[in-house]
């Protein structure tokens, strides 16, 4: 992979989610992976989203958390970024952030219901939401937890982080992943309109059921099964 345009990939996908209202502030972190090379691109700690430029970028190795390249310091976060990484490898890039209606989900302790099909577009059941963490693992290495109960949480459930990109971090707030920045970005601004919608059927109807699985599975399988149709594919120049 070209490192400098992953660089450059990863720095828009800032702007692109605080242009979204999902972050206020510095509150949010990207990041995405290069494999060949075992490095993680991330925001430096403590800037703000929309003044991320791709020479801000910093590099960290997969394997050991090392600063690879960069001149800042790189989110404090990154631990959390470099376990979901190491342990998820279906996955190419990772969004942090406090969206507003996500991270009342999370700071409930409730996942987020699929409640219709604008939710079963993107995920395959329900948004989970971790356990909270115990003191020792917060006085610890706190952000590398972070990282382990996310991917405990995944795995304890059976789910998939292609069915499922995205978790809510118990009192913390929403991560979620794609195979590349922008895919991540995408999944980050659909999560917070489901928790938002989620909120808004419930206050209207408490007892809302789920959506029923046929029609679940349906929306999924149509974007993201082996046989998906939605949206447009290659053109066969010999066939038009």
């Amino acid at each position: 992979m070209n490192l400098a345009r992953l660089k450059a990939e990863v720095a828009e996908a800032h702007i692109e989610i605080h242009r979204a209202g999902l972050v206020t502030l510095s509150f949010g972190n990207v990041s995405g992976v290069d494999r060949d090379s075992s490095v993680l691109l991330i925001k430096p700690s403590g800037i703000p989203c929309d003044a991320v430029t791709a020479d801000d970028i910093v590099s960290v190795s997969l394997d050991e958390g090392r600063l690879v390249d960069g001149r800042l310091n790189p989110s404090t976060d990154t631990p959390t970024h470099r376990h979901l990484y190491r342990e998820l490898p279906e996955i190419g890039a990772v969004i942090h952030t406090h969206s507003a209606h996500a991270t009342a989900w999370a700071q409930a302790g409730r996942p987020i219901p699929a409640l219709g099909t604008t939710h079963a577009d993107f995920f395959r059941g329900p948004v989970p939401v971790t356990r909270a963490l115990l003191d020792a693992e917060i006085a610890g290495e706190y952000e590398w937890q972070t990282g382990v109960v996310i991917v405990d949480t995944l795995r304890e459930l059976g789910r998939s982080p292609v069915d499922c990109p995205a978790i809510l971090v118990s009192s913390h707030g929403p991560f979620v992943w794609g195979a590349t920045p922008a895919a991540a970005v995408a999944t980050a601004i659909a999560l917070e309109s489901i928790a938002a919608m989620a909120l808004e059927t419930l206050a209207i109807e408490p007892a809302a059921a789920a959506v029923s699985s046929a029609l679940m599975d349906r929306h999924n399988d149509r974007k993201h099964g082996p046989a998906a149709y939605y949206g447009q594919r290659p053109v066969d120049r010999d066939h038009t």
